[in-house]
């Protein structure tokens, strides 16, 4: 177990859990002491999180330890340390400072973290444990619950919708025609069943439901809704559906195309979009503005939505095409999964304009865009990008910037890159980034920018390219803590670029440098099972699905990484493997689990 002994100090120090428990520093001028009562953020589908405001001793030795358990049960697991949050003020993308997410005191800290691949609709107990090198140790329990998936009332009143251009009661012999018309007459609890057909020209939904009470718009099942924006597509102005403003609507199995934006849902409450086929739209959910801070709690789950944008994209077609996203959202708790995403600039898409707290993006199929895989950029604290899969796009997650964070990186696989694996431009801070593999035409691993990098961990992530510096590191690094990775198809006379120092082997590295003590060299050509190599082209489109990235039995990646509490079983005496997949350990789903309209 020396692996896990090693690894577990680095990692603690890294995320500012108590060294001074296994005597690694001296005493502390002052004991931490907690300022109010530890909060908890949203739960979400797989994941439980909070934030502890701790006044903090002089020599930054306080840590916040975690533990969980289903309520009911007796056992306790370890799960990741908080993250001792870097203080503000932070700047957006353009320069402007954003307000703080949380008010501290002077002379605290803000810790934060996240319990993750937890069971949905499930009581959880997490027990917090801070301490420091000086005074006692202080414990908090709380008490919180997974949400569910959400699933439509039972006594829902079913109402009926067919093409048309105004009248009907709703009744199966009497349907209203058209969506204006069923609109008019919406109420909370009402279950619209859209009849197979084509709804032309774009609608607003003008009635909500209430909390408990949704308005549901679900196609009937007996052939393809279609809802038409019937917008140019060299220019399209008008969203299809808009439906700002409201809260507790959902959409379901609908076709939705030919328009801005397919659904757009500005300053939204509890929107569910489930099993809909967005199409030929710039915009697939469009829902960035939260200007009131209300947006929260949507559900955007099992959807295909395709864009129209060009991939690969020229550096011209770059500068000169218009924005567009897959999905683009604000506010807290909102959960992204199970969608299959393609041939937008953006695939998904937080948005810093607002506080973004506790959201999730897991088990999405992302492709064909000519930007960013997810952009996570503006992330105040615990936002979560796991499971997922990135092909052909042009960087693979960007943290550009985060506000603090934790934000959390994990077990995602990302194929066919044309840049840098992970984006780390406008100085974030607070970024995890844990169990990856991420293959590439070129360098193994880059970072081109001249803002420093704050507060960032790496971990067990394995890198794969063809030719260059397994990683190019160009901006300053600061209390960022990188080991256990695996780099594999690198070349040249530099291994690693790192603070402007330059290291010509892994050798050398981990003989000098502060950080990949503990990496590992691989040989591509017997890395992967089935021999998957890394892309010959970077421009070439690869179809994930057959894309094999598990380990091939006996290669070196295989039990090379490190034990991280609430990551992986290296806690209870598995040593871990390096990248997204965990030998025997099932595969992930990506993309929808049903047939989608």
């Amino acid at each position: 177990m020396e692996y896990g002994l090693a690894g577990q100090r680095m990692f603690y120090r890294m995320l500012g859990v108590a060294l001074a428990a296994i005597g690694l520093i001296g005493p502390a001028t002052r004991a931490a002491e907690p300022v109010g009562e530890p909060v908890l953020d949203p739960p979400t589908l797989h994941c439980i999180a909070a934030y502890w405001i701790v006044r903090d001793d002089d020599a930054h030795r306080a840590s916040v330890a975690t533990e969980y358990r289903p309520a009911g049960t007796d056992e306790w697991q370890p799960g990741p340390p908080f993250l001792r949050v870097q203080p503000g003020p932070f700047k957006d993308e353009g320069g402007k400072v954003k307000p703080p997410a949380v008010a501290i005191p002077d002379g605290a800290r803000l810790f934060a973290g996240s319990v993750f691949v937890l069971a949905p609709d499930t009581a959880y107990e997490l027990k917090l444990t801070l301490r420091s090198a000086a005074g006692p140790t202080t414990q908090r329990v709380l008490r919180t619950h997974t949400m569910a998936e959400p699933v439509a009332p039972p006594d829902m009143a079913a109402r009926h919708v067919v093409p048309g251009a105004g009248g009907g009661s709703g009744t199966p012999a009497d349907p209203f025609r058209g969506l204006k018309a069923a609109d008019a007459a919406a109420r909370p609890g009402d279950l619209f069943l859209v009849h197979a057909g084509l709804y032309a020209g774009t609608f607003t939904v003008t009635r909500g439901g209430q909390p408990g009470r949704p308005v549901i718009w679900r196609g009937a099942g007996d052939g393809v809704a279609i809802i038409d924006g019937q917008q140019p597509r060299e220019n399209p102005t008008a969203n299809v559906i808009d439906l700002r403003n409201q809260h507790d609507v959902w959409l379901e199995n609908l076709a939705v195309c030919h328009g801005y934006a397919a659904i757009c849902g500005h300053e939204c409450e509890r929107l569910v979009i489930r099993r809909c086929h967005l199409y030929d739209v710039l915009e697939g959910v469009l829902a960035n503005r939260n200007r009131g801070h209300v947006a929260r709690d949507f559900f955007i789950a099992d959807n295909v939505l395709e864009g129209m944008m060009p991939w690969p994209a020229t550096p011209q077609q770059w500068h000169d095409l218009p924005e567009s996203r897959g999905i683009w959202i604000a506010g807290p708790g909102h959960v992204c999964c199970y969608n299959r995403i393609h041939h937008f600039k953006d695939g998904m898409d937080v948005d810093e304009s607002a506080q973004t707290i506790s959201c999730d993006f897991h088990n999405n199929d992302v492709s064909c865009v000519f930007d960013d895989g997810c952009e996570m950029d503006g992330s105040d604290r615990n936002t979560r990008n796991f499971y997922n899969r990135y092909t052909n796009v042009l960087c693979g997650v960007s943290l550009q910037p985060v506000h603090g964070g934790p934000v959390y990186v994990f077990r995602n696989v990302i194929y066919n890159i044309r840049n840098e694996p992970f984006k780390l431009h406008n100085s974030p801070s607070g970024g995890i980034i844990v169990h990856n593999t991420t293959v590439r035409h070129g360098p193994p691993a880059s970072l081109s920018t001249q803002d420093p990098v704050f507060n960032c961990m790496f971990r067990n992530n394995l890198l794969v390219g063809t030719a260059g510096r397994a990683y190019d590191f160009s901006p300053p690094a600061m209390d960022c803590d990188f080991d256990y990775d695996g780099y594999a198809g690198w070349s040249g006379d530099t291994f690693l670029k790192w603070n402007g120092i330059k290291y010509k082997s892994l050798a050398e590295v981990q003989a000098k440098a502060p950080i990949e003590r503990h990496a590992v060299e691989l040989d591509p050509a017997t890395l992967f099972a089935g021999g998957t190599a890394a892309p010959a082209t970077e421009t070439t489109v690869y179809d994930g699905s057959k894309i094999d990235l598990q380990l091939k039995p006996g290669c070196r990646a295989i039990g090379a990484g490190v034990a991280l509490p609430g990551f992986n079983d290296g806690a209870h005496g598995v040593a871990p493997d390096l990248g997204a997949y965990q030998a025997g350990a099932p595969l992930p789903h990506y993309g929808p689990r049903m047939e989608v309209p």
